[in-house]
């Protein structure tokens, strides 16, 4: 029973220190925990919640005091507790108490066995760990470790908060690493509410991109879901129901009501993709990009997505960077005449990397600037001396404009990509009859999206048998098929079935998310289907790289899509080159197409900068010259070879523009960040810890999961004995699992387990919230003769606003003592090996020993806990030290980089200034927290009581 007032603590998160009850309203109840500044709701009848209550012999403190309870009282509901001639209401207690009853249990022989205490002890120290570590919240996402994804990420994670365009090329990752970064601020507590807003036709993709590779649920919001929120209480918030949301473009123009209720929500994380359709104009803005202005404004954390590089439209991107710093970017001309400047100083950054002599211009040029800085401008005299070069060059890109709020990485500099090799299967359109062409008209118009029907029947279709063809020529390799539809996939199941006896799966939105990982995982198995067919929706964010060999049965008219389907397989670490076999019929619509794509945009063999753009200038025409070719027009030839040339000529000179204006400044700029490298590093260390797997192992067992190898470094995870409701995902039964990062990556539907995985972090923070293994009780034969000792385990926590991320300087750590009987410290004392491998042979009833562990352990532990708490200050002040080194390094590099790079905020030197102060204030109160003790005793110690 609940009543405001009374102090609780939480068993999920007992570094919280104690809480208040401030609310109760029906089923939930609302517990303020003050000194981390943390204000939790929880359901009355799952609340992970046990009372904070003393009792006589046990020292409390508040109000200034501190004292052994010798009595408790309870008036309405709550405790008093009176002893050495004072009082303290239990709402006056201080927030850090030790409410440990491992103590209790010892004494009155209640012990678990020795087994259950050492998978405790080695689960407090791997977590307190893995929870120090940048990769903290990452471990368990299914990414490949690719340097230049994991420095952005450690970067703009770091930030406070990030606010940054990610505007990679296509086919580099902005979505994993716009992912990375929500993943690890909401791992480290930066962030709690982040909102997703995105076009219609992306929602799909993030939602799984987010579930499957970074165990994020977000909720997705169409009207719907408000109106069934509200039919609870119309005048709630239907958005203030989820912490991670998901919302389309299209349902909040739709419902303005939806869009003020959006606003009217706090979120500390914007997520805007595909940010180069947010229309700006100095004179107008378009509704959605007036929408995100008042987000963002609103909102401390902004990440942009945009595929479009800035040469091909700088008044819009211009637009984008001012969501991010409207006061740094409040001028168009001003930003156009910068940018100008930056593209001079990235020319002299290429001519300084590759050891060339600059002309006057250039040397000029750094002259202004350099304006006042005398060491580098002496430095000029010899731009071709190495040292010369590395100081000019590191200072160019301090001063870089955008360098901060943008990152933008190049396919080309990035390199590890394989070869494109179009492979053209044409027929001949005379051998067709007109019911066949015009099918294939039909088909074309139904794929770019001007007719709403088409019902295809491939059983007669003369690609069937160039396909068939295909199959058998290349017996051992595997092949992705992807088509527009769903309807298309299993048309062409129907054909192939009488035709070919390949191995065939199907993935498309027909099916559960359980079935097409099934699928997948049938096709990436190597005696599996040979052939995938795939709706579009296997364009989306999956990994087939294991395959190098794509058949293109139709084109789609965007070209950001059909590069997201040769994305499939054209990834960084593909060992073949690919394959793209392109089936198409001379004289059709759908030929047509695929020659504007390999003649004008050379999309067959490159990944182009400029396809959005291109389909903008010239999507009109060639949709209707198609057309009018595969109906035998007139002059459709003349008119097509024009289209062709104009686009070629038109993608040459944007691929000129944007390489002549490409910023080397901007793709340099990352490598002088302090945490450009700490994801990579700690990646390194974490992927290669031996006594991991076993431990995670050992740890679920204790939930009565039994774990069998099924090969290939894949287990299966049997919940039939499973002890509690609360471990997630075992709701379908057996769970398979991998604790490699290369299997994961190839077989998508396998969860890999890491400590931040839901499954090990759940099962962890059960094990630790519970008495499980708090008190043991054990015999050692090495001992010497009648000696016995008494280890405690003490928590050291520090309690702090999880916004302050405190752990990554003091994670909640064990402290460990060992004081034997005459009250000395062993501080090398390890039970021997002997000792545990017999532990659970040996039958001790450990209640007959009640009256002489009441005697022994109380002196011993208020040894064991002075002697912790000397420890613990060597740890805090080490914590310390580490928080004022980091960030009194961070601070200098911002300081410095502010004296000559006007895009370093005031609020962002502020936010660094703010929490410092608020660490070295929180670091030197962390507290200990008595967890668990063991009493080890030799064999005739027992003998004598």
């Amino acid at each position: 029973m609940f009543v405001p007032g009374q102090r609780w603590i939480s068993t999920a998160e007992p570094e919280l220190g104690l809480g208040t009850v401030l609310r109760v309203e029906g089923r939930g109840v609302q517990v303020l925990f003050a000194k981390a500044g943390v204000l939790r709701p929880y359901a009355i009848d799952s609340a992970p919640l046990v009372r904070a209550e003393f009792r006589a012999g046990q020292r409390i403190a508040g109000k200034g005091i501190a004292f052994l309870v010798e009595r408790v009282e309870i008036k309405e509901d709550l405790l008093i507790y009176r002893g050495e001639g004072r009082e303290l209401h239990e709402g006056q207690l201080d927030d850090e108490q030790s409410v440990s009853q491992a103590d209790d249990r010892l004494i009155g022989g209640r012990t678990d066995p020795v087994a259950q205490f050492e998978l405790r002890i080695e689960g407090l120290k791997r977590r307190a760990e893995v929870r120090r570590s940048p990769a903290w919240g990452l471990g368990s996402a299914r990414i490949g470790l690719v340097p230049h994804q994991l420095r952005v990420a450690g970067i703009a994670a770091a930030r406070r908060p990030p606010r940054i365009l990610l505007a990679d090329e296509v086919g580099l990752g902005k979505t994993i690493e716009a992912g990375m970064i929500l993943a690890r601020q909401l791992a480290t507590g930066r962030a709690e509410r982040v909102l997703l807003l995105l076009p219609d036709t992306l929602i799909y993709q993030w939602f799984v991109e987010l579930f499957r590779r970074f165990n994020l649920s977000f909720a997705i919001y169409d009207e719907e879901r408000c109106e069934a929120l509200e039919q609870s209480d119309e005048h709630s918030n239907p958005f203030e129901d989820e912490q991670l949301v998901i919302a389309d473009f299209s349902f909040l123009e739709s419902e303005p009501k939806r869009a003020a209720q959006l606003l009217d929500t706090h979120w500390d994380l914007l997520v805007v993709d595909e940010a180069h359709h947010l229309a700006w104009t100095p004179e107008a803005a378009s509704p959605r990009y007036t929408l995100v202005e008042k987000l963002a404004a609103a909102t401390p954390g902004v990440i942009l997505l945009t595929a479009t590089p800035e040469q091909l439209g700088r008044s819009g991107h211009f637009a984008r960077l001012r969501l991010l710093d409207p006061q740094r970017y409040h001028d168009l001309d001003t930003y156009l005449a910068e940018s100008d400047s930056f593209q001079r100083l990235s020319q002299i950054a290429d001519k300084l990397l590759d050891g060339e002599a600059l002309d006057d211009t250039q040397h000029a040029t750094l002259r202004d600037a350099f304006h006042g800085d005398e060491a580098l401008t002496a430095l000029l005299a010899n731009t071709t001396k190495p040292d010369n070069a590395r100081e000019i060059l590191a200072a160019l890109i301090d001063r870089h404009g955008t360098g901060r709020s943008m990152f933008r990485n190049r396919r080309a500099g990035i390199g590890g990509f394989p070869k494109r090799v179009p492979v053209w299967h044409t027929l001949d359109a005379d051998e067709l009859n007109e019911d066949t062409r015009q099918a294939l008209l039909t088909e074309f118009h139904a794929d770019i999206q001007q007719q709403p029907a088409f019902e295809p029947d491939y059983s007669d279709d003369p690609r069937i048998e160039t396909l068939v063809d295909l199959l058998d020529a290349h017996p051992q390799d595997k092949f992705l098929l992807i088509c527009r539809s769903q309807a298309k996939v299993l048309a062409l199941e129907e054909a192939l079935r009488t035709k070919s006896g390949v191995g065939v799966a199907r993935f498309h939105e027909g099916l559960g998310i359980v079935q097409r990982d099934r699928n997948a995982a049938y096709f990436a198995q190597p005696d599996g289907a040979r052939l995938l067919l795939c709706s579009e929706i296997g364009s989306e964010g999956r990994n087939f790289q294991f395959a190098h060999r794509l058949i293109l049965w139709d084109l789609p008219l965007d070209p950001d899509l059909l590069e997201q389907r040769i994305g499939r397989l054209d990834r960084i670490g593909q060992k073949h080159d690919i394959s793209i076999h392109i089936l198409s019929v001379t004289d059709s619509a759908q030929h047509v197409l695929a020659r504007w794509y390999d003649q004008g945009v050379d999309a067959f063999r490159s990944s182009p900068a400029d396809g959005r753009e291109l389909l903008r200038r010239y999507g009109e025409p060639l949709a209707r010259l198609a057309a009018e070719h595969a109906r035998g027009d007139d002059n459709r030839d003349q008119e097509l070879d024009v289209l062709l040339v104009e686009t070629r000529d038109s993608h040459e000179e944007m691929a000129a523009l944007i390489h002549a204006g490409r910023d080397h400044l901007l793709e340099l700029a990352a490598s002088r960040d302090l945490h450009a490298d700490e994801l990579q590093q700690a990646f390194s260390r974490e992927d290669h810890d031996p006594g991991r797997d076993a431990f995670v192992q050992r740890l679920l067992e204790q939930f009565g999961i039994h774990a069998e190898e099924l090969g290939s470094q894949i287990l299966l995870l049997d919940p039939q004995y499973l002890s509690t409701d609360a471990l997630p995902g075992f709701a379908e039964g057996p769970q398979s699992v991998t604790f490699s990062r290369e299997v994961a990556l190839a077989r998508e539907e396998l969860p890999l387990l890491r400590f931040d995985h839901p499954l090990v972090a759940g099962a962890l923070d059960l094990a630790l919230s519970s008495e499980q293994g708090n008190a043991a009780f054990m015999v050692d034969d090495m001992l010497p003769p009648r000696s016995a000792l008494l280890q405690a385990v003490y928590l050291l926590e520090c309690v702090a606003d999880r916004k302050l991320d405190a752990e990554r300087f003091l994670p909640t750590l064990p402290v460990v003592v060992t004081i034997d009987t005459k009250l000395t410290e062993r501080v090398d004392f390890q039970p021997s090996d002997i000792a545990l491998r017999k532990a659970a042979d040996r039958n001790i009833e450990v209640p007959r020993y009640r009256k002489f562990l009441a005697k022994l352990v109380p002196p011993m532990l208020d040894k064991a806990e002075a002697a912790a708490s000397l420890r613990a200050q060597t740890s805090i002040a080490d914590a310390v030290t580490l928080a004022t080194d980091t960030l009194d390094a961070e601070l200098s590099r911002l300081l410095a980089l502010r004296a000559v790079n006007p895009s370093i905020s005031d609020m962002e030197i502020t936010a660094v200034t703010e929490e410092r102060a608020a660490l070295l204030a929180a670091l030197p109160q962390s507290r200990l927290r008595l967890d668990s003790v063991r009493f080890v005793a030799s064999t005739d110690f027992l003998a004598l009581r």
